[in-house]
């Protein structure tokens, strides 16, 4: 079973929506007894809150199963039982390679496989949870058209 880690700034927003979309997709494709699926933050600011309510809000709207959520942390620990680390933005990116030993090279952007969205831009500033979802759902079937 191969892990996959889901980093955001606070994992309030995309980090959530990626992990439950990518549930759901794997679910959907039979292949959820291969992956183990987790989430994170870089920074401490949200820790131990839930999914925000917008995103939460969009996310049942399109139907898509939640799951208990508290915003943690990543810790060197997580990165060791890592396979992928998949983190939204350019700050999340530079973020992740300061906190963590990257000695695997199993950091990177949401959109590694996914060339014509350049980052996931926070919907907690912006407001467009669908868009978001939008570009989070179809980074996540090239993620797994990939590993």
């Amino acid at each position: 079973m191969k892990t996959i880690i889901f980093v955001c700034h606070g994992s309030i927003c995309r980090s959530p929506a990626a992990a439950f979309i990518a549930k759901k997709h794997l679910k959907e494709a039979g292949r959820e007894s291969d992956f183990n699926i987790l989430i994170r933050a870089t920074s401490s600011e949200e820790i131990g809150n839930d999914v925000y309510p917008p995103m939460k809000r969009e996310l049942i709207r399109r139907g898509i199963p939640l799951f208990p959520h508290q915003a943690t942390r990543i810790r060197q620990s997580d990165y060791d039982k890592a396979d992928y680390i998949f983190c939204m933005d350019d700050e999340n990116y530079y973020s992740l390679l300061r906190q963590l030993d990257d000695y695997k090279h199993i950091i990177y952007r949401i959109n590694k496989y996914t060339k014509d969205i350049y980052e996931i831009e926070d919907p907690w500033y912006t407001g467009r949870y669908e868009l978001v979802c939008d570009q989070i759902t179809d980074c996540i079937h090239d993620i797994f058209a990939n590993i």
